[in-house]
């Protein structure tokens, strides 16, 4: 018989996980959301194969629900789990990127029949709601598992077969380490990028044509801010401690920066930026941390013509070297740009800049 899976929240990361889900013929997708537009639309493209517009009448039908909605609604449906009487045990996970305020919710549950794992798939878009979902999404992401304590292995491993098809590699976390670790490398990054935008917006005010010149560099690292806000808001409010502490090392690396730069600091400087340079080209390089894949990057110059694109990946396709991520770095109208290819060993790197540089390309592995 097939197991029953209800997404609860159909948005970017609960329509993506059922399309990967759906690769599967052993499970049977169910879909809940508050927008009878998104139901309707989960159904005309074969998302789910059954929508509920009532949670508790889906959940009464489910073996695994996933909690696929903002922090304090997930907080909430956990709540209306609690009171429903479920004849079978009933497998929960969540998506939240803040693990604590959920995993408190879940410790106060006295539903016997409930076992919760929280999760959280590290990947998602600047794009919203059921149009923008891809099956791929998830595809070589970490995917955070953070099982209660009396959680047994078996349920996690019914989980992790239930998501196989995301192609993500899963990481075993405590909450709390894990929303110190998001809240560094993905929350406060928001907030940063967030002040940024506000901050060109009021120099805007002087200097009219910079938004004409606000090209390359700040639009990749301000893309973040392009994203929900009350999904953020909620985010926030449920880290709050963590961000505001992030907030205060940030203000005092600022103090530090600044007085380098009142003082002409040069060596200061030079060092400060050595670091920061070094730490970054090392990320993800050499060394494979359990789940955590290792990427070597292969940078090619291309012209902004039709096929340009294509052209390098239709040559290393032809030569069995598989593309893991392939990212534009910088490209303007009929000007050369940089193409950075991600590949996941260190053979299929030179080989690629040996094939390249073969076919004229201009490739190298460092910037």
């Amino acid at each position: 018989m097939k197991q029953k899976v209800l997404i609860a929240g159909l948005g970017l990361i609960g329509a993506s996980l059922a399309k990967a889900i759906k690769k599967s013929d052993e499970y049977t997708l169910y879909g809940f959301d508050v927008l009878p537009d998104t139901l309707q639309t989960a159904i005309n493209e074969n998302i789910v194969d059954k929508t509920f517009d009532q949670f508790s009448e889906a959940a009464q039908h489910a073996d695994i629900i996933i909690l696929a909605t903002p922090i304090s609604e997930t907080i909430t449906l956990l709540q209306q789990l609690d009171e429903i009487v479920f004849e079978h045990d009933v497998i929960v996970s969540d998506v939240s990127s803040v693990k604590g305020s959920v995993l408190e919710a879940a410790d106060k549950l006295t539903n016997e029949n409930i076992i919760f794992i929280g999760g959280h798939p590290m990947a998602g878009s600047h794009k919203s709601g059921i149009y923008a979902a891809k099956a791929h999404l998830f595809e070589n992401a970490i995917f955070i598992l953070t099982p209660t304590t009396d959680c047994a292995n078996s349920h996690v491993e019914t989980l992790k077969t239930a998501l196989q098809h995301t192609k993500a590699n899963f990481l075993i976390l405590q909450p709390d380490e894990h929303d110190e670790m998001t809240s560094v490398i993905s929350h406060f990054p928001h907030l940063i990028a967030s002040s940024l935008v506000h901050q060109a917006k009021k120099w805007e005010q002087i200097h009219h044509y910079l938004p004409e010149l606000a090209a390359g560099g700040f639009r990749d690292i301000t893309r973040i801010a392009s994203s929900n806000p009350k999904m953020w808001q909620d985010i926030f409010i449920h880290n709050g401690d963590k961000m505001s502490r992030l907030l205060q090392d940030w203000i005092n690396e600022m103090v530090t920066l600044k007085e380098y730069l009142d003082k002409n600091n040069q060596l200061e400087i030079i060092d400060y930026l050595e670091q920061a340079k070094s730490y970054r080209d090392g990320l993800g390089e050499k060394t494979t941390r359990g789940a955590i894949p290792s990427f070597y990057d292969v940078y090619v110059d291309i012209k902004d013509t039709p096929g340009a694109i294509a052209s390098v990946t239709n040559l290393l396709a032809e030569n069995n070297i598989s593309i893991r991520n392939i990212r534009i770095l910088e490209i303007r109208e009929n000007i050369t740009g940089a193409l950075r290819l991600s590949v996941t060993t260190r053979e299929d790197q030179l080989s690629a800049v040996d094939l390249l540089r073969q076919h004229d390309f201009n490739a190298f592995i460092d910037l």
